[in-house]
């Protein structure tokens, strides 16, 4: 059972082969089982997940349709609330938030019948890039106990690669669903921006930010969002475009489809290992039919500080509601010094040192005198990335690029050098600054005696996820790097 995918349970559940309550047992064993290794979760609710669980069993019992997610198990990152249920981003400042409702995304899996399981810990805030900055301690990798899992959905794709959940969710601002599941073998979806209702996610930058599913396959990504997607009216900046049939586009066909390769980008910096997995799943897309065209991304390599401009700024002004007032830890040290001394406290001994860093930068580019040099000028060449996609994407269906440009590195390797932590983004910020989709998928791994799996990340059109997941699909039924599990499962 801990094997299977989304579909198959939902499939099983629906079929009365199996009962939802025994499904969530098996995997809530699981979780305690592995979690110790991984610390993967923050909290795992059991006694609400076999309540949500009993009832998928009641309606499937009287007739009522199961749903498209009946008694799926699935775990959310721990900065998208949940009602009663403690929600955090993993910092201090939040350590004992308890929401007062649900987020859309929550009522529409509940809606379809999935189980909420827990919440997966994170990097603060989902500011990082190896779930190394979380106020509960990192995750790490099931691939290696030593390595990082990617950020900052770390715990939500390592929960699912470890048999933990066969569906989690993440939110990406600039590669946290698309880079923990490269790092952790397994498939993540950044969907176009709007494409998912954000009501309820804690705000990080709130023109990048966007929620996403981690799964194991690509057709469980194609399930997963088919019923988060659409319209919201809780959210202005949810789409109305209209939702397709994402599972009825996996036709296992790739024949014409045209792949843009920028190959000057992906030249430099990449590991020789990661540059041959790359190499090879070209190939493969090559043989199923598809045709590799040479394109230029002439501003790409101005995306990292474009996006530590644009985010910072964002971060700056979303997070300053956290003082200490209205809501989440408040300092009681220098009390008698009046206000001020109590927010400047509150935030000092709240926020973890990543998080203060980019406050202080975002708070530096918005300030007078600095506007003009620094966010002004990001946003005009966000826009130069933009036109650059258009551009190629008159030529090509699909861009492809690798998910990292290294594979999963050792926990504490980047943490004194937060640039060199910053450029393991290279290849995952320039989507959320064009409000493109984009996939991960596994395609390969690198070393020895350690398997350090590598992403494939394909980009498409705003709002084509069809697309991208019929060739994820298709690029699956042609190799087998999704089915491979690690150490851990045995």
């Amino acid at each position: 059972m801990l094997a299977s995918s989304a579909r198959a349970i939902r499939d099983d559940v629906a079929a009365g082969r199996v009962s939802a309550v025994e499904v969530c047992r098996a995997y809530l064993d699981r979780m305690e089982a592995v979690n110790g290794s991984l610390n993967a979760f923050n909290l795992i609710d059991p006694d609400r997940a076999l309540a949500q669980a009993a009832g998928v069993d009641r309606r499937r019992a009287a007739g009522e349709p199961p749903g498209a997610l009946a008694g799926v198990p699935v775990a959310l990152k721990d900065n998208l609330c949940v009602r009663g249920m403690r929600t955090t981003a993993s910092s201090r400042i939040l350590e004992r938030f308890v929401p007062p409702y649900d987020a859309t995304v929550v009522q529409r899996i509940e809606r379809a019948g999935g189980v909420i399981v827990g919440k997966t810990n994170c990097d603060e805030f989902a500011m990082g890039s190896s779930n190394e900055n979380s106020a509960f301690g990192p995750v790490r990798t099931p691939w290696a106990p030593d390595r990082a899992p990617g950020g900052s959905s770390g715990g939500s794709a390592a929960a699912v690669a470890a048999g933990g959940v066969p569906l989690s969710l993440g939110s990406d601002t600039g590669g946290s669903i698309r880079q923990p599941a490269a790092f952790c073998g397994v498939v993540g979806l950044k969907p176009t921006y709007g494409r998912v209702s954000r009501y309820g996610l804690l705000a990080f930058a709130s023109s990048l930010d966007q929620i996403g599913p981690i799964t194991r396959t690509a057709a469980d990504a194609a399930l997963a969002l088919g019923v988060l997607a659409g319209a919201d009216p809780a959210d202005a900046t949810s789409s109305r475009q209209p939702v397709p049939d994402f599972s009825a586009a996996l036709t296992g066909e790739m024949s014409g489809l045209r792949v843009g390769v920028p190959r000057a980008f992906v030249a430099e910096g990449v590991d020789d290992g990661v540059k041959r997995a790359f190499d090879e799943a070209l190939d493969t897309l090559r043989r199923g039919g598809a045709t590799l065209v040479d394109i230029e991304l002439p501003h790409a390599k101005y995306a990292i500080p474009v996006y530590y401009l644009v985010a910072t700024a964002e971060a700056s002004s979303n997070l300053a509601r956290y003082d200490g007032v209205r809501y989440g830890y408040r300092s009681s040290r220098h009390a008698e010094q009046g206000l001020r001394a109590m927010y400047s406290r509150t935030r000092d001994e709240g926020f973890g040192a990543e998080v203060k860093r980019r406050i202080m930068l975002g708070t530096y580019v918005l300030s007078a005198g600095y506007y003009d040099a620094y966010y002004l000028k990001a946003q005009q060449v966000r826009t130069l990335l933009r036109r650059d996609y258009e551009q190629a994407f008159e030529r090509v269906d699909v861009v492809a690029t690798p998910t990292s440009p290294v594979p999963p590195f050792r926990l504490g390797e980047k943490v004194a050098d937060p640039l060199q932590m910053y450029l393991t983004d290279v290849f995952t910020v320039s989507q959320p600054l064009a409000g493109l989709p984009a996939v991960s998928i596994p395609c390969g791994f690198v070393g020895r005696p350690e398997r350090l799996p590598v992403g494939l990340q394909l980009t498409g059109r705003m709002f084509d996820e069809s697309t991208l997941l019929r060739v994820a699909d298709a690029y699956e039924r042609m190799t087998d790097w999704h089915a491979a599990t690690p150490p851990l499962w045995s």
